[in-house]
């Protein structure tokens, strides 16, 4: 029998809960039947598959990680900026790592149904350029260091997600090396060194 009031909202917040409880490898329409109190065939009322349901959750994971980077960085620039950016992401990433792992399944561009999900990271893209703009970069560069900055902040926050840090020292202290090491880089590579 279908669950009075269910809606996709509350069928993807249903998700987004098992995959950061359990991981985005847990979810199946199977389990979020059984955690929504419904059958499989009534989630069909919702969303069009397992497919569709991790994209909309990689679209509510990009969406709320914007909001939180806008929030973090509005009236800031230079490395203040990039330090919370920084500091936002991570933390959205420890908060909420299933749909950080969702995240990272990257658009299709020959599939309509992603257009929204393109969309929305391109605005969280943005950001990051935005944010890199008090750098000077030429148009190349701010390519280059976005995509540096993408790859260092998912590289530690993957391997800290999975507990890949086991040596006893601070993984904060790690991190702040990190934004160290890429203020420095991204200072340098706006000087052409």
């Amino acid at each position: 029998m279908p669950r009075v009031g269910l809606t996709p909202t509350l069928v993807v917040s249903a998700a987004a809960d098992i995959a950061d409880l359990d991981g985005l490898d847990a979810l199946t329409l199977a389990r979020l039947a059984e955690q929504l109190d419904v059958r499989v065939p009534s989630l069909y009322k919702h969303v069009n598959g397992l497919d569709d349901l991790r994209r909309e959750l990689a679209l509510v994971g990009v969406r709320e990680l914007t909001a939180i980077v806008s929030s973090a960085t509005v009236g800031r620039s230079g490395t203040d900026a990039l330090r919370a950016l920084c500091a936002s992401y991570r933390d959205y990433s420890r908060r909420y790592p299933g749909r950080y792992a969702a995240m990272q399944r990257a658009p299709d561009h020959d599939n309509p149904a992603d257009d929204e999900l393109r969309t929305a990271g391109a605005e969280l893209v943005g950001l990051f350029t935005k944010v890199l703009r008090g750098y000077n970069f030429g148009d190349d560069d701010a390519i280059h260091a976005t995509r540096i900055l993408r790859s260092a902040l998912h590289g530690f926050t993957a391997l800290e997600n999975l507990g890949g840090f086991g040596l006893p020292q601070s993984i904060d202290d790690t991190f702040e090396h990190l934004l160290d090491v890429l203020v420095s880089g991204l200072t340098a590579l706006a000087e052409g060194h």
